[in-house]
């Protein structure tokens, strides 16, 4: 029986998240295609709120694919016999409300459900809940927009430098800073407040390594992936920034940077850090209701104790995709890893 696959692509929030969801849809399209198995179709969402049943993910395909209204859209999907769905929205709308939509008309798709999306989108409230399961995490102060005596007077804060300044639901580092004394507090507030309404101050974990985790339920069972561990340094390179993950080629589109042996690498399983990040990224999962995979970035300070981060819960099976490399090096081709999680979605 040949499957039929829906890639939902794209993005109702901006161009940005569009391009980003494109970019790795386009590496898991060509990637996992096996006619022999599925039957591809391409849903692609414009930041207007419009729906594009395009041939491919090329510029021009997108262009000149005609724009649906939600009620079309749905009209459309019902026609197609959709069997399973690709969740490739990175947007918090697409990562949210439009699976909602997928679980309304009754298309299972790959990944965790809109409310632990929407959980995890929240490192506060994340922190919150992998705290009380018993996970390591840093001091931190939740920041709202209207709090002006905190951009007034950020000596005033309880969380004293050097800490972390982050959007609290911004990705890739976007509005992330690096704090070292009072006098750069209020910079750093105002830039992540760009991103955000509300800002999450950490205490700084020193560095001594900084590693994801990917977790793949297969039967039920929890299986830990090989950790990817990321090129970092004490006085260059302290925090993982934005331009250390992404990136524009000659063309303007993005590209991933942290992708090659010199900015990350798979850890040996057998170092003894793995079984001590494992058993946290454990502890995440369960807690935070998750399903079919997830993934969770810890720092380990210079003592071995790994501090949990964030939660980014998102695999498009693209060969770039964090988790399809991490299981690559445990000897799972992504054809394999793509079956497995079809599986546990259907």
């Amino acid at each position: 029986m040949v499957l039929r696959v829906l890639h939902l692509v794209g993005s109702a929030v901006s161009e940005f998240y569009c391009d980003l969801s494109r970019l790795y849809a386009q590496d898991c399209l060509e990637s996992t295609a096996n006619p022999a198995l599925y039957e591809f179709h391409i849903a692609y969402i414009t930041p207007d709120r419009q729906w594009r049943f395009p041939a491919d993910l090329s510029r021009e395909s997108i262009a000149s694919s005609s724009p649906m209204s939600v009620v079309e859209a749905v009209q459309t999907l019902m026609a197609l016999q959709i069997d399973v769905m690709v969740p490739q929205m990175f947007c918090i709308p697409g990562m949210t409300s439009y699976r909602a939509l997928f679980d309304l008309l009754d298309i299972p798709y790959l990944g965790n459900t809109p409310d632990v999306m929407a959980l995890t989108a929240h490192k506060a409230k994340t922190k919150a809940i992998v705290a009380a399961a018993g996970v390591n995490v840093p001091l931190g102060e939740l920041l709202c927009l209207g709090d002006k005596p905190a951009l007034a007077e950020p000596a005033s804060m309880t969380i004293d430098p050097p800490a972390v300044i982050k959007p609290v639901n911004a990705d890739n580092s976007l509005g992330v800073a690096l704090v070292r004394s009072h006098a750069d507090y209020d910079l750093a507030l105002r830039t992540a407040f760009t991103y955000a309404d509300e800002v999450l101050v950490e205490t700084f974990i020193e560095l001594g390594r900084e590693v994801r985790c990917g977790i793949l339920v297969r039967d039920g069972e929890l299986i830990c992936l090989p950790l990817e561990e990321y090129q970092m340094d004490r006085d260059l390179q302290p925090i993982r920034r934005y331009e250390d993950k992404l990136g524009q080629n000659q063309n303007g589109d993005l590209q991933m940077v942290a992708k090659n042996n010199t900015k990350a690498w798979i850890v040996d399983p057998e170092d003894p850090m793995t079984a001590r990040v494992w058993d946290a990224a454990k502890k995440c999962h369960i807690a935070l209701g998750c399903r079919h995979y997830s993934l969770f970035d810890f720092r380990i300070d210079p003592s071995g104790q790994p501090w949990f981060l964030e939660a980014g819960l998102y695999c498009s099976f693209a060969r770039t995709s964090v988790i399809s490399m991490m299981a690559k090096a445990a000897d799972m081709p992504l054809e394999k890893l793509f079956e497995i999680a079809l599986n546990n979605s259907l």
